[in-house]
């Protein structure tokens, strides 16, 4: 398995999948294959990291049925659209992997920004001062849409995870709607993050109210600064408590992460890194997580994570890492 760091092994891993996709390509030119096991000969290195390369190929069929819907969605579109030679039809099914997990990152940017009033790209944190002097720091790869109407000021946030400072006014509470899970505040300082599903409301100051009513039973908490509260979509409750000043530790370059998943760990770091992040383990998805972790770094913090699971990440493109063990 190759070992993170290593120059040699990393380099027989990057060539391995170039190798995979060239032979998707062209599975019966037989020059292509004479070279390829020529390289497979040249060096153990070379069979191993064929070896791995194509374990992960199947984990991540595997691990990723979302990505495999996308790709044929992307094949589809590319049979029905657009006129091809037959070469060009194997090139598109070989890289159609790629295509979709560009697709799975970009796509919905594109389709948030029909729905958003504000939208960050990855990596980028936005600040915003809404109409009545509330601010918001948006986080990277979010989106809101702000909705103020007479008697209540509302905010939705369609992804992601915003960190809210409210202007303090009994007659208009501000509501910030994400899914299904509805937070309410007059004035305070709170973060709330929106992903999979899962809504987590963390509190700086002041007092929030959570409520999710579709849930049975109906889901009604009150939490203070220090407090947190994950809710799942099926009314799954989650509550913790830590320091006021670590709520929204991104704004500070940090994840500071209190036994939480692997699976929401890297699911945050996503947001920091161009390219789709896969799990291919079930397994070490929902393993725990306490540590602090540096945003300014999205890829070595995926590695101090694997490192402490007895896993490793594996750049199988310049668009896609995975995470396997």
């Amino acid at each position: 398995m190759a070992v993170a760091g290593d120059s040699a092994d990393r380099r027989a891993s990057r060539e391995a999948t170039d190798w995979l996709i060239a032979l998707r390509e062209d599975p019966d030119d037989a020059a292509l294959c004479a070279r390829f096991e020529a390289w497979i000969a040249a060096d153990p290195a070379h069979e191993a990291a064929w070896e791995e390369t194509r374990h992960l190929d199947g984990l991540i069929g595997r691990a990723q049925p979302a990505l495999l819907k996308q790709q044929s969605q992307i094949v589809d579109l590319a049979a029905n659209r657009v006129r091809r030679g037959p070469r060009q039809l194997v090139l598109a099914s070989a890289l159609s992997m790629v295509a979709a997990c560009l697709i799975l990152v970009f796509a919905p940017g594109v389709l948030l920004q029909l729905q958003a009033s504000h939208a960050t790209t990855t990596a980028e944190i936005r600040s915003l001062r809404l109409e009545d002097g509330s601010t918001v720091q948006l986080g990277p790869a979010s989106a809101i849409d702000v909705a103020f109407e007479t008697g209540v000021r509302r905010v939705h946030l369609l992804k992601g995870e915003a960190f809210f400072e409210v202007v303090p006014d009994a007659s208009r509470p501000f509501v910030v709607q994400s899914g299904e899970v509805r937070t309410t505040v007059v004035g305070t300082a709170f973060d709330v993050r929106w992903a999979a599903g899962n809504t987590e409301v963390a509190v700086r100051s002041g007092i929030v109210r959570v409520a999710f009513e579709a849930a049975t039973p109906p889901i009604l908490e009150e939490l203070m600064a220090g407090d947190t509260l994950r809710v799942g979509p099926a009314g799954q409750v989650r509550r913790g408590h830590g320091a006021p000043d670590e709520v929204a530790a991104w704004l500070s370059g940090q994840i500071v992460a209190r036994d939480r998943s692997v699976a929401d760990i890297v699911e945050e770091l996503r947001r920091y890194h161009r390219g789709a992040v896969v799990i291919a383990d079930e397994g070490l998805a929902r393993e725990r997580v306490t540590g602090v972790y540096n945003l300014s770094d999205p890829s070595a913090a995926l590695r101090a994570v694997a490192s402490a699971h007895a896993a490793t990440v594996r750049q199988m493109t310049p668009w896609l890492v995975v995470l396997s063990r």
